[in-house]
C-alpha cells in the first residue's frame, strides 16, 4: 500500500484532533473510529456519499470520541445571542468545536459568502469582544470573522442531518486511557454491519449514472465525494494493517484504489467508463464485509505489534 500526505476534506476528525492535542492518534485513525469508510449510501435516491446509510459527521464525531475514551459537552439550538454567549463562555475553559457550519458563508475564504450547501467543522480558539478566532482545518490557521458573520455561518440551515442550529463541543475530557489499536479493535463490530448492503446500494448508483447525472451531483463527486471516498478507504486499510487484519486491509486499498480511479471519467464525462468502475467497485464491499467478519470469529480479537489478544 502506497500511502497518501496531503491535502483533503477532513474538517471533522481534523478539528478533533486539534482538541485532543497530544492525546490524539493520526487523524486517519480518527477518520476511521467515525466508521465513515465502511459503507455507500444514496441519500434521497440519487446523491452518492462514500459513507454508510444513514451515516452523518454528527454520527461520526461521536463514534469517534467514545471510542477514543472521550467525553465533552455537546449543546446547540437557542437564539443566535444566546448561542454566540454560550460560545463565549465555552471558549473562556478552552477550544471548542463548532459545527456544522455552512462553509460557503465564511467570509475569509475567497469568493465567500453564499451559501452552498457544504458543511463544514472548525476549532474556535475564543471570542474576543465582535470577533470570532478559530482555526480551520481547511487551510486557515488563526482565521477571524466578525461574530454577526460567523453565526450566519454557524447556523447550518442547509445541513439536513441536525435538527437544530449552532451545534457544539466544549468541555473535552479524558475520561480513561484508551489506545488507537484498542479503540480500532472495538470499531469493527459497527463497519461491519455498516457493509452490508453497500455493493447493492453501488450497483443502484450505477443505474442512476446510466440515466443521466444531474449536474450537481456531477459537481459534488469531482469536488468531495470522490477525493473524500478515496482517502477515507486508505486510512482505513492503515489502520485494518495496525489490527493484522492483512486481507480486509489489502481489499480496503484496493476499494480505494478503484474509488480514486473514477475521478477522470467523472471529470472529461466518459460514463460508460464510469459506470463500468462502479461494477468494479460493487462487490469489493461484500468482500471487506466477508473479510472482517472471517477474522473475527476465527481469532476472537485482533493481532497488534505486541501479540494477539
Amino acid at each position: 500500500m502506497h500511502p497518501y500526505i496531503g491535502s483533503g476534506p477532513y474538517c471533522y476528525s481534523n478539528s478533533l484532533a486539534m482538541l485532543l492535542g497530544e492525546h490524539a492518534p493520526a487523524t486517519g485513525v480518527i477518520e476511521t473510529l467515525t466508521g465513515s469508510p465502511f459503507g455507500f449510501q444514496l441519500e434521497n435516491g440519487s446523491t452518492p456519499y462514500f459513507d454508510p446509510a444513514g451515516w452523518h459527521p454528527e454520527i461520526g464525531l461521536t463514534a469517534a470520541i467514545e471510542l477514543l475514551g472521550w467525553s465533552c459537552v455537546r449543546s446547540d439550538g437557542g437564539s443566535a445571542a444566546a448561542a454566540l454567549d454560550r460560545l463565549r463562555a465555552a471558549c473562556a475553559q478552552g477550544p471548542a468545536l463548532a459545527g456544522p457550519l455552512e462553509m460557503g458563508l465564511l467570509t475569509y475564504r475567497p469568493n465567500g459568502g453564499i451559501a452552498i450547501g457544504a458543511d463544514h467543522y472548525v476549532v474556535v480558539l475564543a471570542v474576543e469582544d465582535d470577533t470570532v478566532l478559530l482555526h480551520d482545518p481547511q487551510g486557515n490557521p488563526f482565521a477571524t470573522l466578525p461574530t454577526g458573520a460567523f453565526l450566519e455561518a454557524w447556523r447550518g440551515e442547509q445541513m439536513t442531518y441536525i435538527d437544530t442550529p449552532f451545534v457544539l463541543r466544549s468541555g473535552f475530557v479524558r475520561d480513561r486511557v484508551v489506545s488507537p489499536i484498542d479503540a480500532l479493535a472495538s470499531a469493527v463490530p459497527q463497519a461491519i454491519r455498516a457493509l452490508a448492503g453497500a455493493s447493492d446500494t453501488v450497483e443502484e448508483f450505477a443505474e442512476v449514472v446510466a440515466r443521466g447525472l444531474a449536474p450537481e451531483i456531477r459537481n459534488l463527486l469531482a469536488i468531495f465525494s470522490i477525493r473524500v471516498g478515496t482517502r477515507r478507504l486508505l486510512d482505513a486499510s492503515a489502520s485494518l494493517t495496525m489490527l493484522g487484519r492483512i486481507e480486509a486491509a489489502t481489499l480496503a486499498a484496493a476499494q480505494s484504489r478503484i474509488v480514486g480511479s473514477l475521478q477522470y471519467p467523472l471529470v472529461v464525462g466518459d460514463d460508460a467508463a464510469f459506470i463500468a468502475t462502479l461494477h468494479r467497485l460493487a462487490p469489493g464491499y461484500d468482500r471487506l464485509r466477508r473479510a472482517l467478519a472471517d477474522f473475527r470469529a476465527h481469532l476472537g480479537g485482533y493481532t497488534s505489534a505486541a501479540g494477539t489478544s
